[in-house]
């Protein structure tokens, strides 16, 4: 479980969301955006953007994993894949496609239930 690096962050801010760690979005390594489980299930997020570098994003495995039907966006089924070339380099591409494949990923969510 990985926070967005601070372009991911922004761009999902342009389309209306919230970065539920926004004090990660700064951290230019990966091993200091790492989260733990009691982290994301207290922050409740409504939405997981997932993309994993050469990796296809099983929706299923993440809501899967113990715990993670504690977390809103497990429970309404609001992950959401962006195929990881759309996001994981900033430049042009990720401020184009990557921010459609963002919105797209927020226009499909379904209501969350408090």
């Amino acid at each position: 479980m990985i926070s967005g690096i601070k372009w991911v962050s922004a761009l999902g801010e342009i389309v209306g969301g919230q970065e539920v760690f926004p004090h990660l979005a700064n951290e230019a390594t990966v091993t200091k955006r790492t989260t733990q489980m009691e982290q994301v299930i207290t922050a409740e997020p409504d939405v997981f953007l997932a993309s994993w570098c050469g990796q296809r994003v099983s929706p299923e495995r993440i809501a899967a994993r113990p715990g993670r039907d504690a977390i809103p966006a497990v429970r309404e089924g609001n992950i959401s894949e962006i195929q990881f070339p759309l996001l994981l380099q900033p430049g042009p591409t990720a401020m184009t496609n990557g921010l459609d494949a963002i919105l797209a990923a927020f226009a499909s969510t379904k209501e969350v239930s408090s």
